[in-house]
């Protein structure tokens, strides 16, 4: 039975979260940047879950609202977002569920147009060639926070490669997901978003 990756779709080890300084406005407008240049994105991921199990697979993005990570080998479960809501579907046990994008940390990936400078603060690293954002709606706590995680590269979409990030849930389950082979504004077909629902026959 496999575990669910249920924490990561609604919530890399981050740097342990110090006291953070004031978010430094030039460095959130660069996130802001690269996350508005950014209309597609493939790349392979390794997620560890917070009792340290470790699954891999390919994540697929086309900004606006759409995503997939398609698990290895042998797992049967898939997360996709199709621009309207975010589906963990469970093959094993024929089970689907969903929710909003915009009830996700996941949302500040999914949408370029979100203001990150209302949610986000700038976490301190220990390396000045890497930037860290958590982002967390006071508002809505039961939406989780997302820390990502940046490399500052010259070739990458305003200087940044997203490495990956760690999401908490409501319940404060941590889930690492480090990305690889990032690959930047291809052309992404609409139909890598559609799936096949266990509960009936058909994709969606």
């Amino acid at each position: 039975m496999f575990a669910r990756p249920l924490a990561f779709s609604l919530a890399l080890a981050a740097p342990a979260l110090v006291s953070a300084a004031p978010a430094p406005a030039d460095t959130l407008a660069q996130v802001q940047q690269h996350l508005e240049a950014v209309s597609s994105m493939t790349a392979g991921f390794a997620q560890t879950d917070r009792n340290g199990r470790t699954l891999t697979g390919t994540m697929t993005l086309k900004r606006p609202g759409k995503i997939r990570f398609q698990y290895q080998k042998g797992v049967p479960q898939l997360i996709v977002a199709d621009g309207r809501s975010l589906y963990f579907i469970d093959y094993q046990v024929r089970q689907v569920e969903r929710w909003p994008i915009g009830n996700s940390p996941l949302a500040v990936l999914l949408n370029p147009k979100k203001d990150i400078a209302r949610f986000a603060k700038v976490i301190p690293t220990a390396s000045d060639q890497l930037v860290s954002v958590e982002v967390h709606d006071s508002d809505h706590p039961e939406y989780g926070r997302i820390t990502l995680i940046f490399q500052k590269n010259a070739s990458a979409p305003a200087g940044l490669m997203l490495q990956g990030w760690v999401a908490l849930d409501s319940q404060n389950n941590r889930t690492t997901i480090r990305l690889s082979d990032q690959v930047f504004n291809t052309n992404v077909s609409d139909g890598t978003f559609r799936w096949n629902d266990p509960r009936r026959q058909g994709p969606r």
